[in-house]
């Protein structure tokens, strides 16, 4: 019997081809009859199949929320532990400002714009801000992204002005190495990776470190987190900044008012004096007599 299987399945088969061209009608309504009568069955089926893997995503999404929520819980924890370091060092720098009698220095004014697309300008890696002198914005000013320094404010009109970016190549900026303590100038080269140049040989930058700003020249004020050292290659630091300066939407321009702070003149100070005007006497009276034409 298990022989005549085959051979019957492939005559009932043949047979149905056959009377399925002999009269279409009828083969089309009875494959209609044989669809209804079955699709329950594949409803049943599919919901089942639709059900199984619900449940085995279920499965999964449970374990990765097992492990999630013990991930979270560890980072919670350590969290708690360095906000417990940080509230502890705040009280103690309370208490130290206190006994020193520490002057605060001066919150500094800032506006918020957007940022839009520089199509024009003399600079390779700049942005203009919707915000300018009616706004308060002033040539020299310093742009900060929401996690790092940005710019500065080269050009300024009354409803926009231009910032020139720490990647340019015409940008060159004091910095500090955190950890270090040394400093260095930050060159742009129109890369994502500005370099590090002129630093001490004594104090090489580390890996990883952190680069502020510094005030060696009075144009920045300190501290100004910037980003962190990376070597390319060795021998060749470069920084890799904590903002994202190609994908800019928001710029919050800062007047530190570096320019207001003035040293008291010594006593006994001489100003200087303008120099002398150069004597103009007449042509003729140059030439002496005899020597016209």
């Amino acid at each position: 019997m298990s022989k005549l299987v085959l051979p019957v399945l492939l005559l009932m088969s043949v047979g149905i081809i056959i009377a399925g061209q002999a009269d279409r009608p009828l083969a089309d309504r009875a494959r209609m009859r044989v669809a209804d009568v079955l699709a329950p069955l594949w409803s049943l089926l599919s919901r089942t199949q639709t059900d199984s893997e619900r449940l085995v995503h279920g499965l999964k999404e449970a374990r990765n929320l097992a492990e999630e929520n013990h991930r979270l819980s560890a980072e919670n924890a350590n969290l708690r532990r360095w906000y417990e370091v940080a509230v502890s060092l705040a009280r103690e720098n309370d208490t130290l400002k206190t006994e020193l009698h520490w002057v605060p220095e001066p919150t500094p004014a800032f506006v918020t714009g957007r940022v839009v697309a520089d199509s024009g300008g003399i600079y390779a890696r700049a942005v203009l801000l919707v915000a300018g002198t009616t706004s308060g914005v002033q040539t020299g000013n310093i742009a900060l992204a929401s996690s790092g320094l940005a710019g500065r404010v080269t050009e300024v009109g009354a409803h926009a002005a231009r910032i020139l970016l720490i990647t340019d190549i015409a940008s060159r900026l004091p910095v500090e190495l955190e950890s270090s303590h040394a400093a260095a100038i930050m060159a742009g080269d129109n890369s994502p990776l500005p370099r590090l140049l002129y630093y001490s040989q004594d104090t090489r930058p580390i890996e990883g470190e952190r680069v502020v700003t510094s005030d060696q020249a009075g144009a920045f004020p300190s501290g100004i987190p910037i980003g962190s050292v990376h070597y390319l290659h060795p021998g060749q630091p470069v920084v890799q900044p904590f903002a994202r300066l190609d994908r800019l939407t928001m710029l919050r321009v800062f007047d530190f008012g570096q320019s207001e702070i003035e040293p008291p003149e010594a006593p006994g100070h001489v100003p200087l004096t303008r120099p002398h005007r150069a004597l103009t006497l007449p042509f003729k009276t140059l030439l002496g007599p005899g020597q016209e034409g």
